[in-house]
């Protein structure tokens, strides 16, 4: 059957509190990422969708600081068909998207906000499964969701966390419903008994109802699993852009004052001098970065540093910081530490 629409939900409702104090004035999704927001990066991820798709629908649950999320893609991607749902209170992923039932008929993708993968989907025209979960093989599957495959290769159950290491299938949070219909149903049932776990309802409790009731689930893997929900996570997704196609060090490295290391992302309004950057830096718009060490690390629009050697940083819109050069006078045989 030719898929002709489909709809993308993503939820991003909730206060992102590992990514604080970046989170205190945005919501995770417009944290930048090797020249772009989190949530560009998570769009980009569907430009290989089907060529029979005649409508694509994008369906956003907001909350906290969720009028940033519409006016970045007012800004960034007015062309895009978005819904805008509003997720007040925090009751977990399930509810996020039982929210949105009334958008929600036929095909559907759906990805958490943080996560981005590489993968292919064109294959979607094909399928004949009601699920498709993306997974990805990890050594210790014990911090994760899983999938647990019967001797057909399709989805048993999904498990949380499991205590064995032989499920290895981690759940990447991407998934495709045939029916999304049958997902909200699934979710009207889960909420009714009452399947929550420290307050919220997860999705992988309501997908386990479907697959109760004969869904038929197969799984996809995915070499590339990008995470942006900690600091940590940022600067590795970072790490990992620049050095794939989103370098642009040739474009800056002819500027006479300035050491360029590669890769590192610089914006073109961004104004460097007397300063190295790289590698692994990220300079957003409107920077100004003076007689400052830059690298593994980002900094947003409007950033300005002076006299600073930044390593594995995170600085925000606006910020400014600065350091103080320092004379020293040091004899034979001696060892500084700063």
């Amino acid at each position: 059957m030719t898929l002709e629409s489909i709809k993308i939900v993503i939820p991003m409702a909730g206060y992102g509190t590992r990514l604080r104090p970046q989170t205190w004035s945005r919501p995770k999704q417009l944290i930048s990422l090797a020249g772009k927001g989190v949530l560009s990066h998570s769009l980009d991820m569907f430009n290989n969708l089907p060529n029979s798709l005649r409508e694509i629908e994008y369906i956003f649950i907001v909350g906290y600081l969720g009028d940033k999320i519409k006016e970045y893609m007012q800004e960034n991607h007015p062309d895009l068909n978005v819904q805008y749902v509003l997720q007040e209170e925090m009751r977990g992923q399930s509810h996020a998207i039982y929210l949105a039932k009334e958008f929600l008929r036929g095909p559907m993708l759906m990805v958490f906000a943080d996560t981005l993968i590489q993968t292919h989907l064109g294959f979607l025209e094909d399928t004949d499964s009601d699920v498709i979960a993306w997974v990805k093989p990890v050594p210790d599957p014990r911090r994760f969701g899983v999938t647990e495959l019967s001797e057909d290769g399709y989805v048993k159950r999904l498990i949380e966390k499991p205590k064995e290491m032989y499920n290895n299938l981690a759940v990447v949070g991407f998934y495709y419903f045939a029916k999304s219909e049958d997902l909200i149903s699934a979710i009207a049932d889960q909420i009714n008994r009452g399947d929550m776990l420290k307050g919220e309802f997860f999705l992988a409790d309501a997908v386990n109802i479907m697959l109760e009731n004969g869904t038929r689930m197969a799984t996809h893997r995915v070499d590339v699993w990008l995470d942006a929900g900690t600091a940590e996570a940022v600067l590795e997704t970072n790490r990992y852009l620049l050095n794939n196609n989103h370098d642009n060090s040739l474009e800056v490295s002819h500027r006479t004052d300035v050491t360029v290391l590669p890769p590192v992302y610089v914006h073109p309004s961004a104004d460097i001098r007397s300063s190295v950057i790289g590698p692994y830096a990220s300079i957003g718009a409107n920077c100004v970065v003076n007689n400052s060490v830059i690298r593994d690390s980002i900094l947003e629009n409007q950033a300005r540093t002076d006299d600073i050697v930044l390593d594995r940083s995170l600085i925000g819109q606006n910020a400014c910081v600065v350091g103080h050069p320092r004379s020293f006078n040091v004899g034979d045989d001696s060892e500084i530490s700063l």
